[in-house]
């Protein structure tokens, strides 16, 4: 049992490390062009979208068939509207925290309120993600451990830890762009996924109960993501849409395209 937590350990680490590569992007941009951004923000917001079918809302529905008494629908949908009223709630919270500050449409307050959203979306997108690698290497126990199975195991740390590497640099380099510090950014963008590596050890930890919840937190996450990409990060990277019409949206497809093909390649 102490082996297979140390795996899922190690394995949740690897995926967190990703995302502090991804975080370092920042530090190669020291005046990163708005151009690169909204392609780059564009991109980000791909991958959410598509992650959020392919490596949360699709596990979600194949678990709930598997364990739930309830119908996968049912687990699915519930879960993915409760993720987005939670962020949609956050975003009151978070505007009613700063409503002082004489916050004025298109301001920097407003941006900063955006960004803020974008933090809290992915680094709770990020607490299933890293269940999941706990889980799937908790469930090793029990006669379950075979070559077949760990190399599963591993697949599903790779696919995590290769859609990490956008979320980082989505997390990064809109604080750059609010003229926050190089080093700032890049801990801010690190400290988003650090939560990974805790719910592994959590998530092999009590691999017999999480299973029942792991449907829910999949779908939660999803429904969170969906609302930041659709509601905050495509609006911001369609910011200069009238000079270079496409250009984000580009962006957009290519992130879909590459998460989409990660995450069906990597199974």
């Amino acid at each position: 049992m102490e082996i297979l937590i140390l795996y899922a350990l190690i394995a949740a680490l690897g995926t967190w490390a990703v995302n502090v590569l991804g975080a370092a992007t920042v530090m190669f941009f020291k005046s990163p062009k708005e151009k690169t951004l909204n392609l780059l923000l564009g991109f980000a917001s791909g991958v959410m979208i598509a992650a959020s079918f392919w490596s949360l809302l699709e596990p979600s529905i194949e678990l709930a068939e598997k364990q739930s008494a309830l119908p996968a629908y049912a687990v699915a949908t519930s879960g993915f509207l409760f993720g987005a009223v939670f962020m949609w709630m956050s975003d009151k919270v978070v505007t009613f925290s700063r409503r002082r500050l004489a916050v004025s449409k298109g301001s920097r307050n407003e941006r900063v309120n955006r960004i803020i959203m974008l933090v809290l979306s992915i680094t709770l997108h990020n607490i299933p993600e890293g269940l999941a690698v706990g889980v799937a290497f908790g469930s090793l126990q029990n006669g379950n451990f075979s070559p077949e199975n760990l190399m599963g195991a591993i697949t599903i740390a790779v696919g995590i830890g290769i859609q990490n590497f956008p979320e980082g640099a989505a997390v990064s380099l809109p604080l750059k762009r609010e003229g926050y510090s190089s080093l700032r950014c890049f801990l801010t963008g690190t400290l988003s996924g650090f939560v990974e590596p805790i719910a592994g050890v959590i998530g092999a930890l009590a691999v017999v109960h999480i299973q029942s919840i792991l449907p829910y937190a999949l779908a939660f996450a999803a429904g969170a993501m969906i609302l930041v990409a659709v509601h905050e990060l495509i609006p911001e990277c369609q910011q200069n849409k009238d000079t270079h019409p496409y250009f984000a949206t580009m962006g957009i497809v290519t992130g879909f395209a590459v998460m989409m093909l990660l995450d069906v390649m990597l199974g």
